[in-house]
């Protein structure tokens, strides 16, 4: 769920944003295992994760 969420916003601001990218990185991947994860996807995504995103990206949705 997380990274389908997630990967919304690269399909809204463009897969090669570099605002995004930049924020995704500084956000998940150096920060890694120092805070929770949670804590973290919501720093980048701006709200809790939807369980809504992973269906939209099977195409239930």
């Amino acid at each position: 769920m997380l990274p389908a969420d997630a990967f919304e916003l690269f399909e809204k601001n463009g897969i090669f944003d570099p605002k995004t990218a930049k924020k995704f990185k500084e956000t998940i991947l150096e920060t890694g295992d120092t805070e929770d994860p949670m804590v973290l996807f919501q720093r980048f995504r701006g709200h809790k994760p939807d369980a809504h995103a992973l269906l939209r990206l099977r195409g239930f949705e």
